[in-house]
């Protein structure tokens, strides 16, 4: 259904690139009329005389109908022939809709060939086998059927308002007239209540709103008292003739509700009889209303567009979204969270099929991206809307056959974007190393930074973690990440360098910890040790004894002892690192050798002091 109603966003009816004739005239007044059912049957009974130009028709008819299985079935036939472009792409579109993914990358070669400039071929081309990275991609959503829905009729447009108001657009009512284009009633705007877990009341048409013809999507305010929805230009008396045949157009409309009912009905100012305007979005101020359109400046068939609500009906001048909203396909389907990000339905990027729905984040200036599996999938998933306040989504998708609504649960994660940086002059360090540890500090994942020093995780929300960042030269610094909600946390991982670490006739290193009267390596110990491996890996004749001192408490043999073991456990670990024993030694001196000579009278500071280890070069 959907792609019916985004078929009467079409002002003229089809132009044909092969000269229409008398046997195909019949079929050729269905198609223009966009009903598609009865045209492929017309043109079904001519397939036999194998006319391109019929298989191309038949193929395009059930394009229209988002049938790919028959669509397939005729593009193979048509392209024997040569054809336009976009016959081409469309083939391409059904052929992923089908999971024939090689097939499609050999049509939409043909297309990008013949239309280079084209922003879907440019982005194709670009990168053709995409599909394996888009698969891959993190996980951002689960999804989940709802209920609500009819599996016999079509449901979308789906938007939660914060007060738990319900809108959705269906051709459930059965006791309406259905609309002769597909056989199912015309499009009515439903209203249920949301009572979580992806429950609801039973819906109830709004009935002030629903009229004889196509009724829906709608937006609502935040507030609750202003609604924006799509209805046809027959609501106006507005219409266009071809031969006597009336064609409408998508309008936009207003309705304020007062006692609890919608009422005063207007056509908003951007209506125009040249194009449709359909799929509203308002912002959460109520000052932008988003919407699709193929009115003149778009860059498509269909593109988004937004436009000033200055109030008392009156609007700016609608502004196109450019580019990185917009290809030279079709974008409809807008909707605006309050954090100003815009989701949006399309078929004119990279994607698995059909309609995806992708979201560009307008605040910071983002690039659009998919939202991938399982929101996305080879058939049309499209009319996207997320609740920011009860963080939760809901959408459209064909995947069972017909056009029914999911939930959208997002998956919380936090994207840790690392940087590593010399930490005196500021400049990234490419091929650095960044490894992501656990609050135990168990390595997770370690991977090389690119050119511009970066590394990018993705890591669980709600949880802490490490960063720990190493470089041929610099030290090996860890960088704690506490508990975050979600989004992005940049991590700017200043390493110092190695050589800054030579005092004097010292190796000067962060407190070597031990665990209370032992002497193994624990995990933060070897992170500190292993800067010393660097410098003497750095410097290949450098000579080191680590020294160990303990404080005045206990006993002098005790201190002795225990001081003595945790040396040669440090020159155990650098040698288990690769550096020769013939380089490292160590011996322990107890208590005898004081930084701060305080007696039996050292506070918990100056015990603290005293209690450490040296790394003496004895030779560089």
């Amino acid at each position: 259904m959907k792609n019916l109603y985004i078929s009467l966003s079409f002002m003229l009816a089809a132009q044909f690139a092969m000269a229409q004739n008398k046997e195909t005239e019949k079929a050729d007044k269905l198609y223009s009329r966009f009903e598609y059912i009865d045209a492929a049957q017309e043109y079904l009974k001519l397939s036999g005389k194998k006319d391109p130009y019929v298989y191309r028709q038949l193929a395009e008819s059930y394009y229209n109908m988002f049938n790919s299985k028959e669509a397939i079935k005729w593009y193979e036939k048509a392209v024997k022939s040569k054809q336009d472009a976009e016959i081409y792409y469309h083939y391409a579109q059904m052929l992923k809709a089908e999971g024939r993914y090689e097939e499609a990358n050999a049509q939409m070669m043909t297309f990008s060939k013949m239309v280079p400039n084209d922003q879907r071929a440019i982005i194709f081309m670009k990168d053709p086998d995409y599909l394996p990275k888009l698969k891959s991609q993190t996980k951002l959503f689960d999804e989940k059927y709802l209920d609500i829905s009819d599996k016999k009729y079509t449901d979308f447009g789906a938007v939660l308002n914060d007060d738990n108001t319900f809108y959705f657009t269906s051709t459930r009512n059965t006791e309406r007239r259905t609309y002769g284009r597909n056989e199912e009633p015309y499009l009515d705007l439903y209203v249920a209540t949301y009572q979580g877990d992806g429950k609801f009341s039973k819906p109830t048409p709004v009935s002030e709103i629903n009229s004889k013809w196509h009724d829906g999507p709608a937006a609502v305010t935040a507030d609750g008292n202003t609604m924006y929805f799509a209805s046809e230009s027959f609501k106006e008396g507005k219409f266009e003739k071809d031969k006597g045949q009336q064609t409408g157009l998508l309008y936009l409309f207003k309705a304020t509700k007062e006692n609890g009912k919608w009422g005063n009905v207007q056509a908003l100012p951007v209506n125009d009889k040249r194009w449709s305007s359909a799929n509203p979005s308002i912002s959460a101020d109520g000052k932008t209303l988003y919407f699709s359109s193929n009115r003149q400046g778009s860059l498509g068939e269909t593109d988004i567009w937004k436009v000033e609500i200055k109030g008392d009906n009156s609007y700016g001048k609608p502004e196109n979204l450019g580019p990185k909203v917009n290809t030279e396909g079709r974008e409809s389907f807008p909707y605006i969270t309050a954090d100003n990000k815009l989701f949006f339905a399309s078929e004119g990027r990279k994607g698995f099929g059909g309609y995806d729905v992708y979201m560009i984040d307008l605040a910071n200036n983002g690039e659009a991206i998919n939202l991938g599996e399982p929101i996305n999938t080879a058939k049309d998933d499209f009319s996207f809307s997320f609740n920011t306040a009860q963080n939760v989504g809901f959408f459209a998708s064909n995947r069972l056959g017909s056009d029914n609504l999911y939930m959208a649960i997002p998956i919380c994660g936090v994207q840790a974007i690392v940087t590593v940086r010399d930490s005196k002059t500021g400049k990234v360090i490419p091929a650095g190393k960044v490894a992501i540890l656990d609050d135990r500090n168990n390595v997770i994942e370690t991977r090389t930074a690119d050119d511009n020093g970066t590394v990018s995780y993705e890591v669980d929300c709600d949880t802490p973690y490490t960063i720990q960042a190493s470089a041929e030269g610099y030290k090996t610094e860890n960088f704690p990440v506490g508990k975050t909600k979600g989004g992005k946390v940049n991590v700017m991982a200043d390493l110092e360098p190695l050589q800054d670490l030579i005092v004097g006739d010292r190796v000067v290193l962060n407190e070597i910890y031990f665990e209370y009267d032992k002497s193994n390596i624990t995990q933060e110990a070897a992170s500190e040790l292993n800067k010393l491996v660097d410098v003497m890996k750095s410097y290949p004749n450098m000579v080191i004894e680590a020294q160990a001192h303990t404080d005045s408490r206990g006993s002098d043999e005790y201190n002795l002892k225990l001081s003595d073991e945790r040396a040669k456990a440090v020159v155990q670990y650098v040698a288990s690192q690769g550096i020769s024993r013939a380089r490292i030694s160590g011996k322990g001196y107890g208590e005898s050798q004081p930084k701060v000579n305080c007696g039996d009278n050292c506070t918990e500071e100056q015990h603290a002091i005293n209690r450490r280890n040296e790394f003496v070069i004895i030779k560089k």
